[in-house]
């Protein structure tokens, strides 16, 4: 260890990222949770004699002294703990070490930069989590206290309402009646509040069947004036109008809804990376010869082709074997294809974000336009949408692959 003095503004910096990183421990310790926790900052490490202060001069060591002197006065709050050291032959106690609880820290690194926490709320929620019988440890308060204060409030009330019943199979996920809490709360907060209340509601509630829109793009099916769309509930008798052998899964409903016509093939709407994953345990999907994905050429559309792909790698929960995804038109080939109709912003105006998401389940040729759309650099475009891309290039595109599938 060099040996080095420190300044008040050396230390306070020190004691910020102490703050930032401890706080949620003290806190929950001045609850009577885990041990006490208390912010030191050693002030002149491997200075403990009079000869390293010689090595760093006795005017450094004096200006050192006396700018912690003027520190101590104007914070009597903080404790400043003091140790000898014989300079020049005269032995006295000089600041060793700052020491400050959570407040005083909190204060001092507050004067100087942004506050880590509002120790006053963190306290607060703390007091709730414990009142309602949660699980409190410094990383549930941590992340209780990142929520807005509506969403905290439904946590609190989704804690109670929990411990008020024990059964939550009555209900879908969306249909809790916890007061306070949308429809889609639980989708962005479910791990948290299955780590405060010690149960996961997810995994208790009614499963919502999964709903699949299709059109039936075989040629000789719509010259019978039979139905060209339909839809299918997972646990229904209801049956498709015949089995396919090629699904093809498509991510917007203006390309499946107008899809040319394609023999012995269904078009399904995935409907984003929830519905994508249900459809990997649909039995007449699995059980086509050929399942293909056509999706937007955007960091979400090959998040839901990985996703889609990886769901359908692993047997089936009825013990159908895996079965392999082709992709159409997500190739990097096609990204510079129609690199015309690229976009750089969504329907409301704001810039489409990069995706710091690492996708296992890609292609080379689909990994290299997902690099391109998602990186954090500089992108010629993040989003080409499928709705851009003609119909018929889609089925002459699926066309041509068919042949490299069939045995």
């Amino acid at each position: 260890m060099t040996a080095h003095l420190l300044t008040p503004s050396d230390a306070i910096e020190k004691l910020h990222r102490q703050v930032e990183r401890k706080w949620p421990a003290a806190v929950c310790a001045d609850l009577g949770v885990g041990d006490p926790v208390t912010f030191s900052v050693p002030l002149r490490p491997g200075v403990s004699t009079g000869t390293a202060v010689a090595r760093l001069g006795y005017a450094a060591w004096h200006e050192w002294h006396m700018r912690w002197r003027e520190f101590a006065d104007r914070h009597p709050g903080v404790q400043i703990v003091r140790k000898p050291v014989s300079v020049q032959g005269v032995k006295g106690d000089y600041p060793a070490t700052l020491v400050a609880d959570l407040d005083a820290a909190a204060a001092l690194v507050s004067a100087t930069a942004p506050p880590a926490v509002d120790v006053a709320r963190a306290r607060a929620l703390a007091s709730s989590l414990l009142f309602t019988g949660a699980i409190l440890t410094p990383a549930t308060l941590r992340a209780t206290c990142q929520l807005g204060a509506d969403d905290a409030e439904v946590l609190l009330s989704a804690v109670t309402w929990l411990s008020q019943n024990p059964d939550a199979s009555a209900w879908t996920a969306r249909q809790l009646p916890v007061p306070g809490m949308h429809t889609k709360w639980l989708d962005t907060h479910g791990a948290l509040l299955r780590d405060v209340a010690g149960r996961d509601v997810r995994d208790e509630v009614r499963p919502r069947p999964a709903v699949l829109h299709l059109t039936y793009a075989d040629p000789e099916h719509a010259a019978s004036g039979r139905r060209r769309h339909d839809a299918w509930t997972t646990g229904d008798t209801h049956d498709i109008a015949y089995r396919p052998r090629i699904v093809l899964v498509v991510e917007n409903r203006d390309s499946r809804l107008w899809f040319p016509p394609v023999r012995d093939t269904v078009v399904v709407e995935g409907g984003g990376k929830a519905a994508a994953a249900l459809l990997a345990d649909v039995p007449w999907i699995r059980a086509a010869d050929h399942i293909v994905y056509w999706g937007d050429m955007d960091a979400d559309g090959y998040a839901i082709l990985n996703g889609f792909r990886a769901a359908l790698a692993e047997p089936a929960p009825d013990g159908a074997p895996p079965k392999t995804v082709t992709s159409i038109l997500m190739d990097v080939t096609d990204l510079h294809r129609y690199a015309a109709h690229g976009v750089n912003h969504d329907k409301g105006g704001r810039p489409i974000k990069a995706s710091p998401a690492v996708l296992t389940h890609l292609t080379e040729g689909e990994a290299a336009a997902y690099d391109t759309v998602a990186t954090a650099g500089p992108a010629p475009f993040r989003r080409i949408e499928q709705e851009a891309i003609p119909l018929t290039d889609a089925a002459t595109r699926l066309l041509d692959v068919l042949p490299k599938l069939l045995p």
